[in-house]
């Protein structure tokens, strides 16, 4: 069974509301566990073999900067052909910080899940909590 690790950032919870979502759908396939970026380091998330990683689009559509873009920065060496699923919330714009984000995963030569990133506006309602669950099994599956 694939070692999984839901990592996420979250400025108001909507972002952990989606981890959390994640994890109990990916849990019926899966050893998955759940971590803040705070609590696990780059070095420690590569020895698991899929990462859910979540980060809401913050400022100008970027990551967010103090630290889950470093984080991430320190984690691009480490993950290729390692499967790599993307998620995150939103208030504003088109989800430009999620195409930028695949594409930094494809470029560090990862398997991205999925032709896109699940992202939400806002809060999860019970509709969006249920894509989480189902994104979280199917990549579990991946």
């Amino acid at each position: 069974m694939d070692k999984l690790a839901v990592i996420y950032w979250s400025g108001t919870g909507n972002t952990e509301a989606m981890a959390q979502a994640i994890l109990e759908g990916a849990k019926e396939a899966s050893n998955a566990q759940l971590f803040s970026v705070s609590d696990i380091s780059a070095e420690e998330a590569s020895l698991y073999d899929k990462l859910a990683l979540g980060c809401p689009s913050m400022g100008d559509e970027v990551l967010e900067e103090s630290e889950f873009e470093p984080f991430f920065e320190e984690l691009e060496g480490k993950i290729p052909g390692k499967k790599i699923a993307l998620f995150g919330s939103y208030g504003w714009g088109d989800g430009e910080w999620m195409r930028d984000w695949q594409q930094r995963v494809k470029d560090a030569g990862a398997e991205l899940f999925g032709d896109e990133g699940l992202i939400i506006n806002e809060a999860p309602d019970d509709d969006g909590l249920e894509q989480c669950r189902q994104f979280g099994k199917n990549f579990a599956n991946f």
